[in-house]
């Protein structure tokens, strides 16, 4: 299959001061950029919106899912779940994984612990350690100026606001791009590491172990082209394993220090119901339709059937898009299956609503298929597309931000 062998020979040694400093000076200029959005977001942040009237650049940091990554660094987690009036499960930090709430504290104590600072360093960091794996990951299949082109894209991207605020997206992606690396590489042992970075930095690492499954019935099919020997073998189905067993465990610790089983799931339900009132349960693609029905019917009065039908036409025309399309099949047979995947654990576990933008974000290696296209004009429009749609993205999530459609 034409796009699944390297194309690409890896970076040489010599050349990785070079690569990181020109990756360097993208994601500076993109930061810049984005500083200035968040400012002026700040700037026209009101009494409507979840900022407030007074908000300044700070306050970008630590809003909304910031506060409460902050909250289990400051407090840690409920030993005894919190209830709403009506005795529902009610919000609480064991939504949030620990990993970058805690590191993000240990960093700001050179600079007064306040958290804030904490957090705004390590995204910042892990923004650029993630540019510079990706650029890595897609170097392996497209050329010099496509793979910076696509780290372009990435650090100027919609989502690019998550490199400055309060969130575990840009540590997350680090761990993952790297994750891809080892895989693409067949360098599996630092995976053994890698899975439980990615288990309790973001949810999603069961989107991993389903992707080494199916990229180990791929190695198989393809044992003649590629030989697949007995260690091989042995990694993918123990890695498998270990982001199987990764996946559930911060469900387990929680249901430990609580009392209760099912505490985790109880938690992650309580947010449903800022959308759908009442007491919402869990099955495997439940939420999915659930939001659909949510958003065609309730929101926008329109057939339900309607909703179901563009759904199953966008699965159709995205996995056709993974399979066939030209551009996607350079990024190499590692980066499809790890898109599919993660799209099926979506379509699996999630509720649709304006969050989705933010849970699209693990995506990011197929940037490099807009940067396939040599036309200037092409690559300056994504370019363009790019910075729009960040503008758009921090207007309403922190500009704004007090509706049903503007939560990031």
């Amino acid at each position: 299959m034409a796009g699944d062998q390297l194309t690409t020979a890896p970076v040489p040694q010599s050349s990785h001061g070079r690569v990181a400093l020109r990756v360097a000076a993208i994601y500076l200029a993109a930061r810049l950029v984005t500083t200035l959005f968040l400012s002026l977001a700040a700037e026209l942040s009101g009494f409507q919106s979840r900022m407030g009237a007074d908000a300044g650049l700070a306050d970008t940091v630590v809003a909304w899912d910031g506060a409460w990554y902050w909250l289990v660094a400051f407090s840690g987690y409920p030993t005894s779940l919190p209830l709403t009036d009506a005795g529902q499960v009610a919000e609480n930090a064991w939504a949030f994984l620990p990993l970058y709430p805690y590191l993000a504290q240990g960093v700001s104590v050179p600079f007064g612990g306040q958290w804030g600072t904490g957090a705004l360093i390590v995204s910042l960091v892990a923004g650029y350690g993630a540019s510079v794996a990706l650029y890595h990951l897609l170097r392996l299949r497209l050329d010099e100026s496509a793979t910076l082109w696509a780290v372009a894209f990435f650090a100027s991207g919609p989502l690019a606001a998550l490199f400055q605020v309060g969130y575990a997206e840009a540590l997350n992606l680090f761990w993952l791009f790297c994750a891809l690396w080892c895989v693409t590489r067949r360098r599996y042992v630092w995976l053994y590491l890698l899975i439980p970075l990615m288990a309790f930095t973001r949810p999603g690492v069961l989107a991993f172990a389903l992707f080494l499954g199916l990229f180990g019935i791929w190695r198989w099919f393809h044992r003649v082209r590629e030989p697949l020997r007995a260690p091989e073998i042995a990694h993918i189905i123990a890695l498998g394993l270990l982001a199987a067993v990764a996946g559930f465990a911060w469900q387990v610790i929680s249901g430990w220090v609580t009392g209760e089983p099912g505490a985790y799931l109880a938690t992650e339900l309580a947010w449903r119901r800022n959308w759908v009132p009442g007491d919402p349960t869990f099955a495997p693609f439940e939420p999915f339709l659930a939001g659909v029905s949510f958003w065609f019917e309730t929101m926008w009065h329109l057939p339900l059937a309607l909703g179901y039908a563009l759904v199953g036409a966008g699965v159709l025309l995205i996995g056709a898009a993974l399979a066939f399309l030209p551009a996607v099949r350079r990024l190499g047979i590692e980066i499809r299956l790890w898109s599919a995947s993660y799209l099926l654990y979506l379509l699996l576990v999630f509720f649709p609503q304006s969050s989705i933008f933010r849970l699209l974000v693990p995506l990011s290696p197929l940037w490099g298929a807009f940067a396939v296209p040599r036309s200037p004009v092409w690559r300056v429009g994504v370019l363009i597309a790019c910075l729009a749609g960040q503008w758009w993205w921090i207007y309403n999530m922190y500009a704004l931000g007090n509706s049903t459609w503007q939560v990031p």
